[in-house]
This record gives structure tokens, sequence and C-alpha cells, in this order.
């Protein structure tokens, strides 16, 4: 579905999935294409019951309504507000991307250079996200090797053509980048405990120390 996957605000909000849900649930209603919730929950890759309580959030806020339709069907649309809002998230969501990217290029290239100066030539990307997408084009640029990126709970073989592995094992890279944006405490950790704090590096927008801070 056209803009399902949509990242939210700069500033990290304590629930940073909230805007992507509701702006993929107002464009899905727009595209006429909720033909149930269950089907919304399935394009928008999340459970039934977070589906269904986005639903009743837009309807109570008046943004969508719903209506029964033959063969025990509904129909959603949305409301005057409720376009007025998409366009809302959607110009927030714009903004956001350009922002981000510059924060996520300048960093990752940072970490890159840093990584190089230690004479690293294969690296491991820890967690899919779009932290990870811009860290395999700075990876081309600093001609460092991503031997391949680590999520556990990824389905996909290959992330922007590169292997996907759910471990991070020792002596397989020269070290590793973290690029996860969910549980970033967690990925550090975990990193860490394989590689050692002298192996491992954040960008500064997943960091609240300083790249350099860590294992200089």
């Amino acid at each position: 579905m056209s803009g399902a996957h949509v990242t939210p605000s700069t500033e990290r909000p304590d629930d940073p999935d909230d805007a992507r849900i509701m702006l993929g649930v107002l464009q899905a209603v727009e595209a006429g294409e909720v033909r149930s919730q269950r089907h919304l929950a399935a394009e928008l890759g999340i459970a039934l019951g977070l589906a269904n309580a986005y639903v009743k959030r837009c309807i109570r806020k008046g943004l969508m309504k719903v209506s029964e339709v033959p063969a025990r069907r509904y129909a959603y649309y949305l409301t005057p507000q409720g376009f007025a809002e998409k366009s809302r998230l959607t110009a927030e969501y714009l903004s956001y991307s350009f922002g981000f990217f510059r924060q996520a290029r300048a960093g990752c290239a940072a970490v890159f250079v840093i990584a190089k100066a230690r004479g690293w030539r294969r690296v491991a990307l820890v967690g899919v996200s779009e932290v990870a997408e811009v860290a395999a084009l700075c990876a081309l640029d600093a001609d460092v090797k991503v031997a391949f990126v680590v999520d556990a709970e990824i389905g996909e073989p290959r992330f922007v053509g590169i292997q996907v592995v759910a471990d991070l094992a020792p002596g397989a890279v020269d070290g590793a980048i973290v690029c996860a944006i969910r549980d970033t405490g967690t990925a550090i950790d975990r990193a860490v405990r394989t590689l050692g704090e002298d192996r491992v590096l954040v960008p500064r927008l997943l960091s609240r120390k300083p790249v350099e801070a860590r294992g200089a």
C-alpha cells in the first residue's frame, strides 16, 4: 500500500510509531483499500487489535466514518477533518524525511571515517532500519564492506541487497555499526558483549554520547 511505510518525527517521541500508523490508516482509507480491519492490519503490518484501536480512534476524533454495506461489510471514508489531518501528517513526514536523511548521512559518514582510521575493512550493521539504509550507502563511499546486517526479527533474507543474519558472531567482522532505531540501547549492549566496546560504533543521532566517545 502506498505510503504505509512512514517514519515519525525526529524528536523520537515516546510512541514513535503513532504518526506512522495514523498516517497509514488515513492513506489506506482515502485510497479505498480498507476492505476490513483485518486487511488494514495486514497492509500496515500491525496486530488486528491495534488496527481496530486506531480505526476507533479515527472515528472518535471525527477523521473518518464507517457505514454498513451489503453482505455485512463496511465502507470506510475520510471526513473533511480526516483529509486535513492526513495532509498535516504528510507534510510533517516530508519535513522529517529531509532532516532525518541529513542527520543520518552525517552521522553514518562520521562513523565510517572512524572505522577506516581503525583499519576496519568488513563491518556489520546492527538493526534493519532507515539508518541502516543510509549506512549502507556511506559504506560504499568509504570503501568499507558491509558483510551482513544483524536483525533477529526481520523475516527477509536480504536487506538493501545485503544478507541478513540473526546473530553477531565474534571474529566475523572487524567491527559493528549500530543502526537500530528501536531498542537502541539493547542493540548496543549486545554488540559490545559480542565484539567489545572498541569494536562498536554508534551514529550520533542514535546515541547521547558523541560517536568518538564510544570505543575511542
